[in-house]
């Protein structure tokens, strides 16, 4: 039945916010617009949607959502884009090896978004 994730949704606090997180995933991520409407956007992140509100009032709570993580092709190069546009990437570029059955590698950062949201770029490799 299920097949796939369609979107991840964030709701922005005021107008300032929305343009900070749509320049953020748009201009910085270099991700397309996929439609618009009078209160938000929806950005194509490869098969997946970010839909990210314009209307929302007030602090937002953190969830039981930890991070999301985009598939990358280069971690580096990501993570400095993020870094030149003044965003913190918390957790530098860095190879792992998940100790799964097969065992997984990647290389890993993490980063805080434009609403404090946590992005984890994931390269996968073998």
């Amino acid at each position: 039945m299920i097949t796939g994730i369609h979107h991840v949704s964030m709701k922005c606090g005021d107008k300032d916010e929305f343009q900070r997180a749509k320049d953020f995933y748009m201009n910085t991520l270099g991700l397309p617009l996929k439609r618009q409407w009078p209160e938000g956007i929806m950005i194509d992140a490869g098969g997946v949607l970010i839909e990210i509100f314009s209307n929302g009032t007030g602090s937002k709570e953190k969830g039981a959502v930890r991070h999301f993580a985009f598939a990358v092709t280069d971690t580096d190069e990501i993570a400095e884009r993020v870094t030149a546009a003044g965003y913190e990437v918390f957790a530098a570029p860095k190879d792992i090896a998940i100790q799964s059955d097969p065992v997984c590698r990647a290389r890993i950062a993490f980063c805080k978004g434009p609403l404090g949201e946590e992005i984890e770029f994931f390269c996968e490799y073998r």
